[in-house]
């Protein structure tokens, strides 16, 4: 995988208004593993893209109107099939952790990246997700080396508020996954 200007080059690009500036001198040093479902439970259809973007319906599904108003993006989205959506350039603040502390050190949108799966906390995640999360990892790893020692979820960060990835998201899986990558990259 590829980064050009903060953009992954064979992502699809649905670019979000939801960001700005990091702090001066600020790079991404930490990743954040989130979940989301639109409507909640259901996968698939552009409801995600909308949100993010700030164009969700309100009237298309009762619960859209509870989340309408809300200015949220994240870097990427990993659907079930393993496609990745980038909104946000990495080197840019994605709106993603709300209220948040890492490590002592508050507002983790400042520092981070956001990956969303598609799923729920319950809801196995797929082959192709785990395969396409490890990929983008490791490309930022590559370029924010300190991401390496600091990928955490949600509910890690903000953990009064959130429960995401979840008890479905395997954090063993992942971390095996990521280091035989990173294994054989030094082969």
């Amino acid at each position: 995988m590829q980064l050009e200007n903060g953009w992954l080059v064979n992502a699809r690009r649905v670019p979000s208004p939801h960001h700005d500036c990091r702090p001066e001198d600020e790079t991404p040093s930490l990743l954040v593993v989130h979940n989301i479902s639109l409507p909640p439970g259901e996968f698939g259809g552009p409801w995600i893209d909308a949100l993010f973007t700030g164009k969700i319906d309100p009237t298309a599904h009762p619960f859209f109107a509870d989340i309408a108003h809300l200015r949220v993006s994240a870097h990427c989205l990993i659907r079930r099939d393993g496609e990745i959506v980038q909104y946000v350039p990495f080197d840019r603040r994605a709106w993603h952790a709300g209220v948040s502390s890492w490590r002592g050190r508050e507002r983790c949108n400042d520092f981070s990246v956001g990956i969303e799966l598609e799923g729920t906390d319950t809801l196995p995640y797929t082959d192709a997700q785990y395969q396409a999360l490890v990929a983008v990892t490791r490309t930022l790893i590559e370029h924010y080396p300190s991401i390496a020692d600091n990928i955490t979820g949600h509910s890690d960060i903000a953990p009064a508020r959130k429960t995401d990835p979840g008890p479905a998201f395997d954090w063993a899986r992942f971390c095996a996954m990521l280091t035989a990558s990173s294994d054989k990259e030094r082969t």
